[in-house]
């Protein structure tokens, strides 16, 4: 496969070249495109019993920015250790390929998942990855498969009858390319490695960024009409084809779109039960969930009478509600970390516009209530970021506090340096996809209450005074409340 692997939002695809079967895909946008053949309908995650989603990451001090974000499926064994192994083995090929300490912009990593079936008869989980070594990102796509009845996984290429069935399809593929002028693609299954069907029972097959053509035109995929990809399909592959034509949503002339509007903003239900102007406050703020260890953590926090800031990214957040609306039920507050945790200073104002706004309606459909912080992944703003969150009026809040958690796994460690380093008006930095952060709260929360701390969220600490769209806060300490980039 090319080395170069990405992708973009949750629900698909494309603008289409010319009218024909290619198709670019956005890395944090995809916009559906009516009568487009290479359209992939996905599931809701949280529709899906048992899914809970797993975080590869490395941040500040290694060089490189990592984030793999992939599912979990309960009673699916092995398909969820092809995805592991798949994004282990990303990691691992791109740490090779950075130098440790290599110049700015820092080379990223970026991979996240959708589900274009899900059902007892067939499952499929499409990783989109995404890197970034300077210029530009590129992106790619890899589908792995499970069949219910057989209880395997499987590769794309899986879908089809053997050696030769993959010989037939990338002569149809090659016939379908050539006449919208592409460049022929060779029986690879490494070149196969995405495909899935369409409502039609059409198998997509799509390439990756400069796999067939210029690098320019992103995306490239083709439908194979259903009668003739029939006699190439194995039988988990036309198990797979029923799957997920019985799973086809109605249409979207005949569903109407449910968009959240005139929410109140978002707010603690506690808010104003603290004055921290007379009181010494700190913010415990927690990045990248929800994750499988978020309900731990909620319980922690609610015995001890505690609360906190989310910030969110949007493809867990959509995996699961549930936890959401229980943060907000027991006086957390709940903002955005982007949609799929790229480096928004990275991107154009469009794609930060739609990596925010999705998001920010994810929550608010969960929440009834309108997110209005934000912050960047990675710590990282430009004044595009700045520019947009304005507009979109919304605060982007860092931190002044780093228990630097995503390197150092293991609980004391995070612990001491959570304590070490509050203040009154702290902003400290965890995240809850880390085990060893979860277990650390504990010990965090004791040690703190002893100084004389409470424990309130980000907007708390700034009272009356409020905060401000467009602004980046790193403290809510007296001079340091608000932080201009310049």
């Amino acid at each position: 496969m090319h080395r170069m692997r990405f992708f973009g939002g949750i629900a698909l695809i494309a603008a289409s070249v010319a009218g024909c079967g290619m198709a670019t895909a956005s890395p944090e946008g995809d916009h559906k495109v009516p009568a487009e053949p290479t359209k992939i309908d996905f599931v809701t995650p949280s529709a899906v019993n048992g899914l809970v989603t797993k975080t590869l990451s490395e941040g500040d001090g290694g060089g490189r920015y990592v984030h793999i974000t992939y599912p979990e499926i309960k009673g699916a064994d092995p398909l969820n250790d092809k995805v592991r192994q798949e994004a282990e083995r990303q990691l691992r090929a791109f740490r090779e390929s950075t130098a440790k300490d290599g110049p700015a912009p820092r080379p990223e990593l970026n991979v996240d998942w959708q589900l274009p079936v899900a059902s007892d008869a067939a499952i499929a989980v499409r990783l989109r990855t995404g890197e970034f070594y300077g210029a530009d990102w590129g992106n790619a796509n890899r589908t792995f498969w499970y069949d219910g009845r057989s209880k395997q996984a499987f590769p794309s290429t899986g879908l089809l009858g053997g050696e030769a069935a993959l010989g037939a399809l990338a002569e149809k593929v090659n016939r379908l390319l050539e006449s919208r002028g592409a460049g022929g693609v060779a029986a690879d299954p490494e070149l196969f490695d995405s495909m899935a069907f369409n409502r039609d029972g059409d198998l997509v097959v799509e390439f990756d960024d400069c796999q067939v053509g210029a690098c320019s035109l992103g995306r490239v995929a083709e439908a194979v009409p259903a009668a003739e990809v029939e006699p190439l399909l194995s039988a988990a592959g036309r198990r797979a084809r029923e799957a997920a034509r019985a799973a086809a949503p109605p249409t979207p002339e005949t569903t109407p779109k449910v968009t959240p509007t005139h929410s109140p903003e978002a707010t603690s239900n506690q808010a104003g039960t603290v004055d921290c102007a007379k009181t010494k406050c700190v913010a415990l703020t927690f990045d990248d969930g929800p994750g499988p260890h978020t309900a731990q953590l909620l319980d922690t926090l609610r015995d001890a009478g505690a609360r906190a800031t989310f910030f969110t990214v949007g493809v867990n957040a959509a995996a699961r509600p549930d936890l959401l609306r229980r943060m907000s039920g027991e006086g957390h507050l709940v903002g955005g970390h982007s949609w799929a945790h790229r480096d928004l200073s990275k991107l154009s104002s469009s794609k930060i516009t739609d990596s925010l706004i999705r998001t920010q309606d994810t929550l608010t459909a969960t929440l009834g209530e309108r997110p209005t912080l934000v912050r960047p992944p990675y710590g990282a703003i430009s004044k595009d970021v700045l520019a947009v969150s304005k507009e979109l009026g919304v605060s982007l809040v860092n931190w002044d506090v780093d228990t630097r958690d995503w390197r150092d796994r293991k609980a004391g460690v995070v612990a001491g340096r959570a304590v070490k380093g509050a203040h009154p008006g702290a902003i400290i930095l965890m995240h809850d996809i880390h085990r060893t952060t979860v277990d650390a709260v504990p010990d965090i929360l004791k040690r703190l209450r002893g100084k004389g701390y409470t424990f309130v969220t980000v907007p708390e600490l700034y009272g009356s005074a409020g905060m401000q769209a467009g602004r980046l806060y790193l403290s809510g300490a007296s001079g340091s409340r608000k932080q201009p980039l310049t």
